[in-house]
């Protein structure tokens, strides 16, 4: 095919913008008057937003406004839904029907109408009356059609299913363990609308403060060529290896991945051009399609700029956001070195040609990959240096210094990539392919990196808000988009500097437009799921989950999480990633935290909601909805839910990290050393290589059943050595109750004991048992730790020991509050656990590796000693 404009599925540029469009911002296009109107308003919600990122919003903005932020925002969402996407497929695309005006202006009224009764709310105290409940009823019904028409139909009927549990959930027809006592609708009005427990919650919240200026960030960055940049440079990397285009892909996408917060625009940007390349030299368009799927929705999960439920974590989760990246850096990382793995191995079986002629060693090739990042990660880091000397020196005008340093290191590198062409788009169908030369572009887009040594050096070493740290550097991108061209004309010599200002401006304009649309789906979906974690709030209906959950389960935590998982997967064939990880954190977050205390294992709260992530990214992947699949297949020609299956398969790896990270906490970094760290990302990388030759069913050389089935094994025991130590050494040993507070006197600073108390339930009086961990922080006498943990002891006639119920604000006052301890049967203390004299449990790496030598000799002496055969070894 010989127009550059035009892929081998057929679809021209503009159709591929289209699908986006239709997905991502809207596919409606009217065209004159409405259409500036459109771009008018989302300018506006982008420059609010920027504005109520600022230092200065205190000062711009009167108090109503920052207080009804999220109305605004919210309102912004909604009047932008029903201009931007057109109701059904056969309404009309080059106009604004008249009934989509009335609900574009009555739903942004309804969602500013805490803002107009802002005084009235505030003195009833957040009870609706007569005319706010049909009020909100009204702006129920219209988010939930905005929400329809942008996300599809699944939000819209999994939110009015939750809405109608609250209306009619106490009918004699609703199963007896679900049921519960109804409210009127000026309660469930008031909660849902009127009040912050709803629509108006948390999740719109992080929308407002977070998640825009990150999606904004996102757009402004590939507005200026960075996307662009990004591919040339992993094609210059990676191009010319056996599979190159495939693990180009992956690299380009996990960088494009940084700055857009849509996998779907993620494949259709990279998959242009590597999807071709890909199919180019051997892999089938079904197989091109899922490796760009496979390596587009990751993006989300790859700090320091992960999707919006990542924003969404810091709130529930009640920890800092630099917490979260950090816990979420090593899984993410693995996962990449996996999926550039699955390629090559796909690569080696197929035999696979290289792509152009250039020679470059493999090793060089790392080296140089390796090189880079850590020099960039040591810049974010060392970065602090300076700029704390600075800021001792001249503490008044430290700002003013450093932002010259920073426009004199911006002008120099500008001047620096003037001196080289500007990267043009290349043409992946041309007959003569010729890869980029990393010496020859990396200076052209080196100052991109600014804006994100900016960003991350707010997050990371600053620790600034996430909102205050992306506005910073989405300032630095004003300044980028404004100046690159003007400016780079002016070192080039060049003249036409009037032209080169107003394509500036125009791209800033265009960035600000692309930020707001793409941010209406986001927008809507978290306001949707407020009615969802309403009704959890509202009804109590998340603790009948747990119990109809735990009941599902049998109390098996294994079964449970491949519950969860299933939920979610279920869930993501409907629902986009951050709704998905919404409804399933909101049900169900607490209860995998409750039932593992009930087995005994202790999992942080992160572990858990970083496990419902995961899974949620699956949202874009899972057949036979999965979004981002229709769009690869739409660039590559193959078959849609063909290439949904196997990305589905490629991004194992994905449904298979968190419940190691559940079990071994160590992969999320939670209170490890620095060599602890190292050590486990060297053995996470090698245990997720192992186990992706497993079931991609080739290590060596092509593995046999029981070689695949040993691979996997050994992928296990790297990841969780500790079960294999368990079954020789027990980690604990017992102790009497009655002896509790002996042996916490006993234990060293730094150990944890852990003890099994049972009591009956507060609702239905049936015994239940939790695990309660008492870490050991000083040397002390027993009953004086028992006292600081809220634990005061009761020995019983029967020889069993009881304990009274925690005071409040003890450590456990909170832990006890489903139980009865005023029943007939007392609460009683069962086990106690300390630690045991164990080997270290990385002794089992041992066996594990000298199997693994094993499986690769027996495969090595498999290999063709003739160079006609077939194998290829890896």
């Amino acid at each position: 095919m010989s127009d550059q404009n035009t892929n081998r599925a057929g679809l021209t540029e503009e159709e591929l913008q289209e699908l986006v469009a239709s997905s991502d911002a809207g596919a409606r296009d009217p065209g004159g008057a409405v259409a500036l109107l459109i771009a008018a308003v989302a300018v506006a919600w982008s420059v609010f937003q920027v504005l109520l990122a600022s230092p200065l919003a205190n000062y711009i903005f009167p108090g109503d406004i920052i207080n009804n932020s999220r109305q605004i925002h919210l309102a912004f969402a909604i009047f932008l839904a029903f201009l931007a996407y057109p109701a059904f497929r056969s309404s009309p695309r080059k106009f604004v029907p008249i009934h989509d005006w009335v609900m574009a202006l009555l739903g942004a009224f309804i969602a500013l109408y805490g803002l107009f009764f802002y005084e009235k709310i505030v003195q009833s105290g957040g009870l609706a009356d007569d005319t706010d409940k049909w009020f909100a009823l009204a702006g129920l019904i219209l988010l939930f059609e905005g929400a329809r028409r942008a996300l599809g139909p699944a939000m819209a009927i999994i939110a009015t299913i939750f809405l109608m549990y609250v209306f009619f959930g106490s009918g004699n027809w609703v199963p007896e363990v679900i049921r519960w006592k109804g409210a009127s609708l000026q309660k469930a009005m008031s909660h849902m609308w009127i009040t912050s427990e709803g629509v108006f919650g948390i999740a719109l919240g992080v929308s407002t403060k977070f998640v825009f200026l990150f999606v904004l960030f996102g757009a402004l960055l590939e507005k200026a060529g960075a996307g662009n940049y990004f591919i040339k440079m992993a094609f210059g990397a990676l191009g010319h290896l056996r599979g190159g285009p495939a693990k180009a892909a992956v690299l380009g996408s996990a960088a494009t991945g940084l700055i857009s917060g849509s996998s779907i625009a993620n494949v259709v940007t990279t998959g242009t051009f590597t999807i071709p390349l890909m199919k180019r030299v051997g892999f089938t368009s079904e197989k091109a399609g899922a490796v760009e799927v496979a390596s587009s929705v990751n993006g989300q999960i790859m700090p320091p700029v992960m999707g919006a439920a990542a924003f969404l974590m810091v709130e529930y989760v009640g920890i800092s956001y630099v917490e979260v990246i950090t816990h979420a850096f090593l899984p993410a990382a693995i996962s990449y070195i996996a999926l550039v793995y699955i390629v090559h191995l796909e690569a080696v079986k197929q035999n696979m040609p290289t792509l152009g002629d250039r020679v470059v060693s493999l090793g060089r090739t790392i080296g140089g990959m390796a090189a880079f990042f850590i020099g960039f990660a040591a810049l974010c880091y060392g970065i602090q240096y300076p700029v704390g000397w600075i800021t001792a020196l001249v503490p008044e005008g430290a700002g003013w210094i450093l932002s010259a340093l920073l426009i004199l290191a911006y002008l120099a590198l500008l001047w620096f990539a003037a001196q080289a062409p500007d990267l043009q788009p290349d043409d992946p169908n041309s007959e003569d392919v010729r890869l980029p030369e990393i010496g020859e572009i990396y200076r052209t887009g080196l100052y991109f990196l600014l804006p994100i040594v900016v960003l991350v050096y707010f997050l990371m070493i600053e620790q600034k808000s996430p909102g205050l740290s992306a506005f910073w550097a989405t300032m630095l991108l004003f300044v980028i988009l404004l100046t690159q061209r003007p400016l780079k004309a002016m070192f080039r010599g060049e003249s036409d500097l009037a032209s080169r200002v107003k394509w500036g401006v125009m791209d800033l304009i265009q960035g600000l437009i692309d930020g707001a649309r793409n941010m209406i789906g986001i927008g809507l979906a978290t306001a949707t799921a407020g009615v969802i974690v309403g009704t959890v709030t509202l009804t109590g209906v998340g603790q009948v989950m747990a119990d109809l959950v735990e009941f599902l389960s049998g109390g098996n935590l294994i079964l449970m999480l491949i519950m969860v998982g299933v939920l979610s997967l279920i869930l993501g064939m409907g629902l986009p990633t951050t709704a998905n990880y919404i409804v399933v954190s909101s049900l169900m977050a607490a209860v995998v935290v409750e039932l593992g205390a009930q087995s005994g294992l202790i999992v942080p709260l992160i572990a858990v909601h970083l496990f419902v992530f995961y899974f949620g990214i699956m949202a874009d992947v899972t057949p036979p909805v999965g979004l981002a699949s229709f769009a690869a297949a739409a660039v590559s020609g193959g078959d849609a839910i063909r290439t949904g299956f196997t990305a589905f398969f490629y991004s194992l790896r994905t449904v298979v990290l968190p419940f190691f990270f559940i079990f071994n906490t160590n992969l999320l970094l939670i209170d490890v050393t620095w060599v602890q760290g190292i050590v486990t990302f060297v053995v996470a990388t090698a245990a997720i290589l192992i186990f992706t030759a497993g079931t991609m069913g080739w290590f060596v050389t092509k593995n046999r059943i029981y070689e695949s089935m040993a691979l996997i094994l050994i992928a296990f025991a790297l990841f969780r050595p500790g079960f294999f130590m368990d079954q020789i050494q027990p980690p604990f040993r017992m102790i009497e109750p009655a002896n509790l507070a002996q042996a916490l006197e006993e234990a060293s600073p730094g150990e944890e004991l852990r003890i099994v108390v049972s009591g009956p339930d507060f609702d239905t009086g049936e015994i239940t048992e939790t695990t309660l961990v008492l870490p050991v922080e000083r040397d002390a006498p027993g009953e004086e730790l028992l006292d600081e943990f809220g634990l005061t002891l009761v020995p019983l006639e029967t020889g069993e020991v009881s304990f009274e119920e925690p005071m409040f604000g003890t450590p456990f006052s909170e832990t006890f509050l489903n139980f009865d301890f005023y029943a007939d049967r007392p609460m009683t203390i069962d086990s106690v656990k300390a630690p045991a004299d164990q080997l270290p449990k990385e002794l089992m790496f041992i066996p594990a590796l000298l199997l693994l030598g094993l499986v690769a000799l027996l495969q090595r002496a498999r290999l063709p000693r003739r160079p006609d055969e077939t194998e290829v070894p890896a």
